[in-house]
């Protein structure tokens, strides 16, 4: 049986935390439903399925959108093992789209045409809108939408060689990146020097917009979740930097702690404030809640390196990811490896559904879980949607 915390099963831990503290003086610290989160109860699936029931949530009406752009018909890589998608909707996507544009140009986040062009292109608008089906607002999309786009902007300008990234001096920028979204405190005269800083650069000016419209939306707690899981992200990035300047390709056990970091994960952990609802923290904090996480995020990070080989091996340039470090480790075909791949990414999938499978006898862990769920196979149905242009279906 899987235990959480002090030996204690996933369900009898859930349990303690959800009830809150016990005795004397502890009836004003039990969890509340925050101010601003919706009214509505998070209700558990009748049964435990066996993959968590998603959240099926729309959106509130909406205002006259621009004329919807053709999507690709999907292609998606055989044998993949992964939720679907819940939402799928192209008016709502364009609307996100074109909101997220104004608020790109509003911060001057691009450097020239094709920059603003390849956002469009890249379709953040139907990310979102398939990742989180449960979002009450288009605002909560929006937001989601800039998060996206600013975490992008960090790693093509901090780490992508097109605009200039390199791995030469990368935890130093990454710090500084760091404290666009969790501000630094110190005298007048460097915070001046700070904020100009961060005002000079089109990343740092992105995500520290990009923050300000979560924490309006965000309860503290969930801001301070974020911050973590970027730093965390940070820290990936700068594991794939130290190899990239030694060319070393990891192996395989060191590439997936790795991709643990280096993942989809920041996106994946805000699912319950784009929500609308919190996960408390010491819900969040509990090793099933965890491990469910990390286990939705690395298979979400390697379906991306499934459907990305091909453009990396394109690129002309040192890159590894897991079908190239597996055909490294087992001196065997790109093709092989690929294969390999995909069942590393099927059996993460299938242990992140026992693992929630044990956490939705709990409304508000179900309703996590389900976000988690609805994100993978968003994700799913995007990458699928590229494939023919920025992805590939094999190697």
């Amino acid at each position: 049986m899987t235990t959480t915390g002090r030996g204690q099963p996933p369900a009898e831990a859930l349990e303690r935390v959800l009830a809150g503290p016990t005795g004397l003086g502890s009836a004003a610290s039990r969890f509340a439903r925050p101010p601003h989160s919706p009214a509505r109860p998070a209700q558990p699936p009748a049964t435990a399925p066996a993959h968590p029931a998603p959240a099926t949530a729309q959106p509130p009406a909406l205002a006259p959108a621009p004329t919807p752009t053709s999507a690709p018909a999907p292609a998606r890589i055989e044998g993949l093992h992964c939720p679907p998608a819940v939402r799928d909707d192209r008016t709502l996507a364009d609307l996100i789209n074109e909101q997220l544009l104004q608020w790109a140009d509003d911060v001057d986040l691009f450097r020239s045409p094709d920059l603003r062009a390849g956002l469009l292109k890249f379709d953040p608008g139907r990310s979102v809108v398939l990742c989180h089906p449960d979002a009450p607002t288009t605002g909560h999309l929006l937001t989601a939408a800039k998060l996206l786009a600013g975490e992008n902007a960090v790693d093509d300008y901090f780490c992508e060689p097109e605009l200039g990234g390199t791995p030469d001096g990368l935890g130093a920028r990454l710090a500084v990146a760091q404290s666009a979204i969790d501000p630094s405190h110190m005298p007048a005269p460097y915070d001046a020097d700070w904020r100009a800083a961060l005002a000079a650069h089109p990343a740092l000016r992105a995500m520290h917009s990009a923050m300000e419209s979560f924490t309006q939306l965000a309860t503290p707690a969930q801001s301070h979740r974020y911050r973590h899981e970027i730093a965390s992200l940070y820290l990936g990035y700068e594991a794939e930097a130290a190899c990239v300047q030694e060319e070393r390709t990891p192996r395989v056990w060191e590439y997936l702690v790795q991709r643990q970091l280096n993942s989809f994960r920041p996106c994946l952990a805000i699912t319950d404030a784009i929500g609308g609802y919190e996960l408390p923290a010491e819900l969040f904090a509990l090793p099933s809640v965890q491990r469910a996480t990390a286990l939705a995020s690395t298979a979400s990070t390697v379906l991306n390196d499934l459907y990305s080989l091909r453009k990396e091996q394109a690129s002309g340039r040192f890159h590894y990811s897991l079908p190239t470090v597996i055909a490294e480790e087992e001196d065997c075909a790109i093709e092989d490896a690929f294969t390999k791949a995909i069942e590393v990414h099927n059996e993460l999938v299938r242990a992140f559904e026992t693992e929630a499978a044990a956490l939705t006898a709990h409304p508000v862990a179900a309703r996590y879980v389900a976000g988690l769920s609805n994100w993978m196979g968003g994700n799913h149905e995007w990458h699928a949607g590229h494939v023919g242009g920025r992805y590939a279906t094999s190697p």
